[in-house]
């Protein structure tokens, strides 16, 4: 008999950090179709997406509408599956708002998908047509040769627009592909519905929602690039500056004075010892908040952050879950929670393990069989282990799939071991993992990743020998099954996935 807990929820947690004002102006779009209507009406004018160019809401609009006619001479209907296949640019913006509005199902193709792979999910996932830019054209070559597909590029819209088509709010919205770190990756199917529920979500928990600047550095075909970017962006009327390359991003942030940044938490270190090294400006004079998610935040982050005037606000989400579940408004008192869960879902914990069922769960995956696995009654198995604390806070403490069973039975979760050394001032990440000593015996070992900002402003010069007595400190704290028996200091990152997770397979 499984131990099954529902986790109460309260619908007005976030209510006390927001203006009332912001409050009141929240509303229940139920498609992205009615939410751009909105967004044009009241924003008409301003500015939404800068790249190359500034493009109004009035400008996004006209373009989706010529995307709309594009797509009906196409042969394409709504309810369709349309491909695109872009990287983070306005032309994808606007191709994803003529999708959405035109009744059709995006599916969002990572723009470093090879020729093959865009073949096999064009095919797999029923694609109609695939919307590209000249420069990917010759990825869509095979899909055009043996699929028949039409594949169009802005050259192709004209100057032709086609109304907008209402849709179920519970219709297809938009195709996902999850982060795959232990597996493969699936294709997640969001309808509007659950798009919207996770826009909402994102305008919870903090000040001045509406009218701000994002600077977009994540990938839009990812689920928090895509959400609690762009469409976060649209909800509130502000508008988003596309870094088209890293590289360039201090420099950008520089003109652009974004006042919220979406962020992984790899990116929110570099950006943080970029600032240490050269000043508060490299992040902008005018940025006020951070919003990370999409793995593990460190509290050092957060602490860190306050001392250059920015909140940094953790978050917890899956793409199954239209990114978010929960948010952290406290996280200076609480900085390793991931928040208070949102309305419009119940959660119970199972086992250890979190379920959801509500407005935000995804329809299913492309393949039946995974679907099928993933749910059990109705709940979807996040497949993470979490704890509530007496304040009614989330704290994700592991993965299912990463439990690692010791030859005496103990189950033990690295990601809560991990947890704790990464509480470490002086350590970035830690991996730890199963492994075997001179005897044959299994034991637990840890990689850990130093934070060298840190070991630099201490004057530490043997940076091995201090990081095992810290670490050492730290496993004398811990039950005697989950302490680690090898300590490995690595020179060099761990290998990650695009969303920055390690990946835990691979190192």
């Amino acid at each position: 008999m499984s131990n099954r807990v529902m986790v109460k929820i309260d619908p007005h947690a976030f209510d006390a950090y927001m203006d009332p004002e912001d409050l009141a102006r929240i509303t229940d779009d139920l498609t992205v179709g009615v939410m751009w209507e909105r967004c044009v009406r009241e924003y008409a004018d301003l500015p939404a997406i800068e790249d190359q160019g500034t493009f109004t809401y009035r400008d996004l609009d006209v373009a989706a509408g010529r995307i709309r006619a594009a797509l009906q001479k196409a042969g394409v209907k709504a309810g369709d599956r349309v491909a695109i296949l872009m990287p983070n640019c306005a032309d994808f913006v606007k191709a994803y708002l003529g999708v959405e509005t035109y009744g059709a199902c995006a599916i969002l193709l990572p723009a470093q998908l090879e020729a093959m792979p865009v073949f096999g999910c064009c095919y797999g996932f029923g694609a109609k047509a695939v919307l590209t830019i000249e420069p990917m054209l010759e990825k869509t070559a095979m899909v055009k040769e043996k699929l028949h597909l039409p594949v169009l590029t802005p050259a192709d819209y004209g100057e032709e627009t086609a109304p907008a088509q209402g849709t179920d709010p519970d219709a297809e919205s938009v195709i996902i592909f999850t982060g795959g770190t232990t597996g493969k990756s699936k294709g997640a199917i969001l309808s509007h519905r659950a798009v919207l529920a996770g826009t909402k979500n994102g305008c919870y928990g903090w000040h001045n929602i509406f009218n701000q600047r994002y600077f977009l550095i994540l990938p839009l075909t990812h689920v928090f690039g895509l959400i609690r970017n762009l469409m976060s962006t649209l909800y509130t009327g502000s508008v988003m500056f596309i870094c088209r390359n890293n590289k360039n991003m201090f420099q950008e942030i520089a003109v652009f004075r974004p006042t919220i940044m979406v962020m992984v938490p790899a990116l929110a270190e570099m950006a943080l010892n970029l600032s240490k090294q050269f000043g508060r400006n490299m992040l902008g004079p005018d940025l006020k908040t951070i919003i990370a998610g999409a793995a593990v935040v460190a509290p050092y982050l957060v602490a860190e952050y306050e001392k250059l005037g920015i909140t940094l606000l953790p978050g917890y989400g899956l793409t199954e879950t239209a990114n978010l579940v929960s948010g952290n408004p406290v996280s200076r008192e609480k900085p390793s929670s991931v928040g208070y869960p949102y309305a419009g879902q119940e959660l119970m914990i199972v086992d250890g393990e979190l379920w959801i069922r509500g407005v935000n769960i995804m329809k299913g995956y492309t393949d039946p069989a995974e679907t099928a696995a993933a749910f059990e009654d109705g709940w979807f198995k996040t497949g993470d282990l979490v704890r509530v604390d007496e304040d009614g806070l989330l704290y994700i403490t592991g993965r299912t799939k990463e439990i690692i069973v010791l030859s005496n039975g103990e189950n033990v979760s690295p990601a809560e071991i991990e947890t704790r050394f990464n509480e470490i001032e002086a350590v970035q990440d830690s991996l730890v993992y199963a492994d075997t000593n001179e005897s044959g015996q299994e034991i637990l070992a840890v990689q850990v990743y130093p934070r060298a900002v840190i070991l630099k402003q201490k004057g530490i010069t043997d940076a091995e020998s201090y990081l095992r007595e810290e670490i050492n400190k730290v496993n004398a704290t811990l039950l005697p099954y989950q302490r680690v028996s090898r300590i490995v200091v690595r020179d060099q990152d761990f290998k990650r996935s695009p969303a920055m997770k390690i990946l835990r397979n691979q190192n």
